[in-house]
């Protein structure tokens, strides 16, 4: 018995830390052929490099992006409307997915609203943010945010849903009510769900900030874009979208490592 329960907590505290290096070989072999066959097309010569860049050229531009000191200052300008609009997303949805739970009335007034919110695009919405917000870095984070709380308030709401009624139950029975089932029971088991549906709003908070810097100004990679578009920069543009991935995968990156170190 002794063996079994060191063999779980092991098992455990491998699932809780850095993932496994046999983990990242697939995405890098994956990347290193699909950057090789990138570079046989352009080789090839059968496409012209205004359409497709050569890879070399991408890495010369992103170096010399760093080097004149335009990307970092657009790096920290998204990441802070992304973040911003980030956290914006989750204080609204959080509440309103357990509001859709538990508030029998109010759950049904509002669930089709917000079913209904993502019908509209994200850029449609942003002329009237200017309207109503302004240009700038928080009309840019509340486009953020409505990216952002949907895919929370989708995921918490299910995650809370699909507990275990016998578990909920017994805590209710033991006083458990209000914020300390939330707090003790809730939450806890819930928070698989809710760091799911974080690692979708996160990725979406990075595209909401960069829409937002095409229609809303801003000194973000969203404007840097619209330079490069502006003066037919190919290579420009591969090297900044290169960034913008790079910046969406490291903060599901990020929650992915959170949502590991809590698996039980």
């Amino acid at each position: 018995m002794a063996e079994r329960e060191n063999a779980r907590t092991l098992l455990g505290a491998r699932r809780r830390g850095w993932p496994a290096a046999g983990a990242l070989w697939p995405p890098l072999v994956l990347g290193v052929v699909l950057v090789l066959l990138w570079w046989a097309v352009t080789a090839s010569g059968a496409v012209g490099r205004v359409v497709l860049p050569e890879p070399v050229d991408v890495v010369t531009t992103l170096v010399e992006l760093f080097q004149t000191g335009d990307l970092l200052p657009a790096i920290g300008a998204t990441f802070s409307a992304a973040g911003l609009g980030g956290l914006l997303g989750v204080a609204i949805g959080l509440p309103l997915a357990w509001l859709l739970v538990h508030g029998r009335w109010a759950g049904r007034a509002v669930e089709p609203y917000v079913a209904a919110s993502q019908a509209v695009p994200a850029i449609a919405i942003a002329p009237l943010l200017v309207l109503w917000v302004g240009y700038g870095l928080p009309a840019i984070a509340v486009l953020c945010a409505l990216l952002v709380f949907f895919p929370v308030v989708v995921a918490t709401t299910l995650g809370l849903r699909t507990l275990d009624p016998e578990v909920v139950a017994a805590a209710r029975v033991d006083g458990a009510s209000g914020w300390r089932l939330l707090r003790h029971i809730e939450a806890p088991l819930a928070l698989p769900a809710i760091l799911s549906g974080l690692r979708n709003g996160v990725t979406l908070a990075v595209t909401g900030a960069v829409v937002g810097e095409f229609v809303m100004g801003g000194k973000g990679l969203g404007l840097l874009l619209t330079a490069q578009r502006d003066r037919s920069d190919t290579a420009g543009l591969f090297a900044t979208l290169l960034v913008l991935c790079a910046l969406a995968t490291a903060a599901y990156a990020v929650v992915r490592l959170i949502e590991r170190r809590t698996e039980i």
